[in-house]
């Protein structure tokens, strides 16, 4: 009896060394959840996301965020809807296409980042003042047909008293990639650009920044995390851990300065000089592009769907209730 004791006690005594042993080698983090973003361009205009990432506010919340850039609202959208990526940062225009569609699995706003449009207009000679009136007769270098960009121009325009399709030539059929090119080339006497593009023509003296369409559209959803109903259904715990870290990004961008933002989004934009990057943050920020928080609100939709149909672009009109959900932005601002 007494040796099956002595047994027991090595064999216990083993054990518990094994165990504390095991214990001391997994002193790593516990394993993150891997959440796999969607991106439809690389923009500053996106800042806080960056800044979410890098400041490690996802990683505090369990996340291990994969971020793609795929160039493009069909591309981003295709791998969305093909499960190529679980959450797309793109206007919310492209909920409103799909579910045009009849979608059995429809993809639903539940995070806002940006609240205007982000584009510029561009003049090829400096006014001495600028006056909408000056676009009368000109050629304008647009963006793509049924974009947000191009559909937030035209109203801006519009607003003016100018009719876009009578009053000025409208150039729409050179790739997004090629348009400042084309300008830089001598085409057209204005042009819509998306910074740091419109910033870097003025100091090149190619082109003069004369008004802004973010300030002429007002608010709007322009650019939005989203992801399929079913997504929501399976993962809504993810998706809060993820906009509970975007909402700290977006409050750390409010509080800081262009100059602090820019250095912690620089590694984004490698062939950009941090000082443009520094001036592209304060013009967004002076125009309130960037959400203060992930809500998307009723009026900031509405106004989406107004723009969307004078520019002829609004399959249907659809409720806000039906392709926009709140509650995990609500849950994660708490």
């Amino acid at each position: 009896m007494k040796y099956f004791k002595r047994k027991l006690m090595i064999l216990f005594t083993c054990l518990l060394a094994f165990s504390i042993l095991l214990a001391g080698c997994n002193t790593s983090s516990p394993k993150k959840e891997k959440i796999r973003i969607a991106e439809v361009t690389r923009s500053i205009f996106y800042a806080p996301q960056y800044v979410a990432i890098e400041k490690g506010f996802f990683k505090e919340e369990g996340l291990d965020v994969e971020l793609t850039t795929t160039w493009g609202g069909d591309k981003t959208m295709t791998a969305l809807l093909s499960d190529g990526a679980d959450v797309a940062l793109v206007g919310s225009e492209t909920t409103i296409y799909v579910h045009a569609q009849e979608s059995t699995d429809p993809v639903i706003n539940f995070a806002q980042l940006t609240q205007t449009d982000g584009t510029f207009l561009v003049a090829r000679k400096k006014p001495e003042f600028f006056s909408w009136d000056q676009l009368k007769g000109s050629t304008f270098l647009g963006q793509r047909k049924g974009g947000m960009p191009q559909m937030a121009g035209e109203f801006g325009i519009k607003k003016h008293g100018i009719d876009p399709k009578n009053d000025l030539t409208m150039i729409q059929n050179i790739d997004f990639a090629n348009i400042a090119n084309a300008f830089a080339s001598g085409t057209g006497d204005y042009v819509q650009l998306f910074e740091p593009q419109a910033s870097l023509f003025e100091q090149e003296g190619i082109g003069h920044i004369v008004a802004s369409f973010g300030a002429e559209s007002g608010k709007i959803p322009y650019t939005t995390f989203m992801t399929k109903q079913s997504y929501i259904k399976e993962n809504k715990e993810t998706l809060e851990k993820f906009t509970k870290g975007l909402y700290k990004a977006q409050l750390w961008v409010e509080n800081h300065s262009a100059k602090e933002i820019a250095k912690v989004i620089a590694p984004y934009f490698e062939d950009t000089p941090v000082e443009l990057i520094e001036t592209v943050v304060d013009r967004y920020k002076s125009q309130h592009s960037f959400a203060l928080n992930p809500i998307l609100d009723e009026e900031e939709w509405n106004n989406l769907q107004t723009i969307m149909d004078e520019a002829g672009e609004l399959p249907k009109k659809v409720d806000y209730n039906i392709l926009v959900d709140t509650s995990i932005a609500k849950k994660a601002i708490k």
